[in-house]
């Protein structure tokens, strides 16, 4: 459908169509619930009459994969995960009320891993291969109104292997949603909402499409502030005899409230149709107001003050959970993040759910949204290559319309270390890609993630079409990139790709170890463990230890930031190991969510709060020597005591981000002093711990919502009789789960585990493991209780209202 474009600048008008009090005639139905699955192919599921009785009854969103076994013969290979994938049907049996004829009924999917089809009664929708990429389909020519059941099928078909470099998941991983609008319609991501912002005030520009199929309509524009009183209106009439119609509407708000990392401010513009006083139909969306920019020689600032963007990758899995969407699992991952000092995200390497970004619009994290892994050229067997001549305009298209109102995004990234860097073909690829996203965006940034370093290699370069070169590891480049790319703006989109394991350490530690040294080196190091120490100095070949780059990004101001090679581990890609490994190592937190120790160095350096971290434990055999590690900040120094004798006192010296003793080891308490002007700014110990005692649960919430989705993290802990954390513990945690709630995945951040995600039981690993909780759609309490061998249990009780 083609719009034409009908604009009219006018800031302030009152009066003329009053819609106070009308009910929403726009009905959008979360449609999650009461579906039927099967794992397999059977052709004739597509067909409205079906018995389905069999399958499996459930809730959206479902990854099938994550409820899998781990075996290195499944086809997703250890890169993936070692998890199943396959074919998968679903259906759903639903009525559409009689009043609902004479309108139109849109079904939305958010995201459908992969290669999706869909049916409405017995008829062919379309199919979507990119497993990313959200989509809709219109129902209404086909449906039954009143008392006939109306059928969806979807197929999905993820078996066709290996199709990624990571875990992907399975099946209809993301929400689903059912619309209902009249015949005269705002149409899907049909809002777009830009701002210019000057020192007394701002301009909201809304450029709006409408479906028209009626005369005498208007459009009503309203902005309200972060605290929801009315800012402004303008009623526009709809003066066009095409039936696609654009809108472009202004609204002026004095003293705004800007949008930033640190005061997310939210603004709601709404959107009504109007036919006199009657509302035909009610469209919102929240927006930020906020400037941008990026400098060849200041780097990155935000509404004007220079701000180094503080960021990691992140894949789209949620651990234990699996690529199925859950708001409290991202979210609680933002909160991690976000008390680390992250202010930025890089969608690694995909578009991600909408609710992420709503949750970086709410909670205030940078987004460099992410569009393709590859073109044509293919880096697997089965992957997106195959679909990208005939989608890549479709699926960009679709990405950039559905996610350009949010404040977060700052960048738009159309590959990531894209094979065509290195021949022709990427400059003519990158010029055409570059303005579609211009063509439908161009008021942000666009870049490509480069892996190629030299200008005169790298053809995506050489097509001149990027705003900001992003470049992936290469940091020995740094110091030069203003010499060697004259005038071009600088952003390190990948970084560091360091190793580690939580809780487990060995030594040397004054060294870098590359695990293996070069791709030409077969990977004989490591050890009978499958572990990487959690001291900062192991790294893959082509990458660094976290200290050695963010030295060197937080010394030039030209270096805008960096996005840190990865916020959190993840399924599959588990280099350097091979099987059993079958997640990374990547993460500066665990698969669980448990930080390891290197978090505490970027706390320390990208956020004022007061940070004393002592690594490792205090659990050795006697006579051993130790390297004891501290993170600080906001101290001249730190003085480390074992059993009461200090051991001296260290400063960081020049570029140090650690200090460090060696320490013969001998069984007691380790405490660490620091102090600013001699005065203590904090303390922390470390206990040698005894047997195994007890076990401790800690929730991260005690209240949740009755929504069937909300979740509890119950972290456990293995401690002795003492209450010391027993860092060797590997008890078997088995957990009973009573009342209003279930649990939905249990985790301990091991990468060779073969334990599974769905199950009531879990090894501790290093003392610790996770049980998640999900609440109930009724209100009450649930009680979540954790038993071992040997132990004395815990229990803690969660309440569900």
């Amino acid at each position: 459908m083609q719009f034409k474009w009908y604009s009219v600048i006018v800031l302030l008008l009152f009066g003329m169509v009053e819609a106070q009090g009308q009910i929403n005639p726009r009905k959008v139905e979360l449609f999650n619930s009461n579906w039927r699955f099967y794992l397999g192919d059977d052709n004739a599921a597509k067909n409205e009459v079906y018995n389905d009785n069999a399958w499996r009854q459930l809730s959206l969103p479902h990854d099938w994969s994550i409820e899998g076994a781990f075996n290195e013969k499944n086809p997703t290979t250890q890169a993936g995960g070692g998890l199943p994938a396959g074919i998968g049907w679903y259906r759903k049996n639903f009525m559409v009320p009689a009043s609902a004829q004479g309108k139109n009924v849109f079904i939305d999917f958010d995201g459908v891993y992969c290669n999706s089809e869909v049916w409405i009664n017995g008829h062919y929708l379309g199919k979507r291969p990119n497993g990313y990429i959200s989509f809709q389909y219109d129902l209404t020519p086909y449906l039954h109104y009143g008392t006939q059941a109306n059928v969806i099928a979807v197929k999905v078909d993820n078996s066709a292997q290996p199709n990624s470099r990571w875990y992907t998941g399975s099946g209809i991983y993301r929400n689903v949603w059912l619309s209902t609008v009249a015949k005269s319609y705002i149409p899907q991501w049909g809002s777009f909402v830009t701002t210019h912002v000057n020192k007394a005030n701002a301009i909201v520009r809304m450029q709006t499409q409408i479906v028209k199929h009626q005369e005498g309509l208007y459009l009503k524009a309203t902005v309200y502030t972060p605290a929801g009183q009315l800012v402004n209106s303008i009623t526009t009439p709809v003066e066009s005899n095409d039936t696609a119609v654009t809108i472009n509407q202004n609204i002026v708000v004095g003293q705004p409230k800007l949008w930033s990392v640190d005061n997310p401010n939210l603004y709601k513009v709404v959107l009504q149709v109007l036919a006199g006083k009657q509302v035909v139909d009610k469209y919102q969306t929240y927006i930020g107001i906020r400037t941008f920019n990026f400098d060849k020689d200041e780097g990155f600032s935000l509404n004007d003050e220079p701000m180094k963007i503080k960021g990691v990758c992140m894949h789209h899995d949620l651990g234990a959970l699996g690529a199925a969407i859950n708001v409290r699992a991202m979210e609680r991952q933002l909160e991690i993040l976000k008390a680390m000092g992250c202010n930025a995200i890089r969608t690694a390497h995909n578009p991600p759910a909408p609710e992420f970004l709503d949750l970086c619009d709410r909670m205030g994290f940078l987004v460099m949204d992410e569009a393709f892994d590859m073109w044509r050229k293919k880096k697997n067997k089965q992957d997106y290559y195959q679909h990208f001549d005939k989608w890549h305009k479709r699926d960009l298209e679709d990405q950039v319309k559905r996610d350009r109102n949010h404040p977060s995004i700052i960048i738009w990234s159309i590959g990531n270390e894209i094979r065509e860097q290195f021949d022709s073909t990427g400059i003519s690829i990158t010029r055409e890609l570059v303005g579609i996203v211009k063509g439908l965006d161009g008021t942000r940034y666009v870049t490509s993630a480069l892996s190629e370093a030299d200008p005169k290699k790298n053809f995506i370069y050489q097509s001149g079409a990027l705003d900001i070169l992003g470049f992936n590891y290469h940091p020995e480049t740094y110091t030069n990139f203003p010499k060697i790319y004259l005038g071009q703006k600088f952003l390190a989109t990948e970084t560091i790709s360091g190793y580690a394991t939580r809780g487990f350490y060995d030594t040397p530690t004054d060294s870098t170890r590359h695990w293996p040294t070069s791709s030409k080196e077969k990977f004989t190091q490591g050890n009978p463990e499958f572990a990487v120490t959690a001291y900062d100095n192991v790294a893959a070949y082509w990458g660094s230890t976290h200290e050695e780059t963010w030295k060197i990004i937080k010394k030039y101001d030209y270096l805008s930031g960096e996005f840190v090679w990865s916020g959190f581990d993840f399924i599959g890609e588990p280099v350097p190991y091979p099987w059993p490994a079958r997640s990374s190592y990547y993460g500066i937190i665990d698969l669980a969510g448990f930080p390891k120790d290197v978090y505490y160095m970027y706390q320390s350096e990208w956020t004022d709060k007061p940070v004393l971290h002592l690594l490792p434990h205090w659990n050795w055999q006697s006579g051993k020597t130790v390297d004891v590690w501290a993170y600080y900040n906001n101290a001249d120094e730190v003085e480390l005591y074992l059993n009461g004798r200090s051991l001296g006192v260290q400063k960081k010296q020049g570029e140090d981000l650690h200090i460090s003793w060696k320490v013969p080891f001998e069984p007691g308490t380790l405490r660490a002093v620091s102090r600013k002007n001699g005065r203590i700014v904090l303390t922390k110990e470390i206990r040698t711990a005894a047997e195994p005692a007890r076990i401790e649960l800690l929730a991260d919430r005690k209240l949740l919502k009755s929504n069937g989705t909300d979740l509890s993290f119950v972290t456990v802990r293995v401690l002795d009789k003492n209450g010391n954390l027993v860092p060797d513990a590997d008890n078997q945690i088995n957990f009973t789960v009573t009342g209003k709630g279930a649990l939905a995945g249990v985790d301990n951040g091991a990468q060779s585990s073969m334990e599974p995600f769905k199950a009531s039981q879990r090894k501790a690993f290093h003392g610790m493991c996770l049980a998640i909780v999900q609440a109930a759609q009724s209100s009450g309490v649930v009680t979540i209780t954790a038993r071992a061998d040997g132990l004395l249990p815990a229990s803690v009780v969660v309440r569900v209202r």
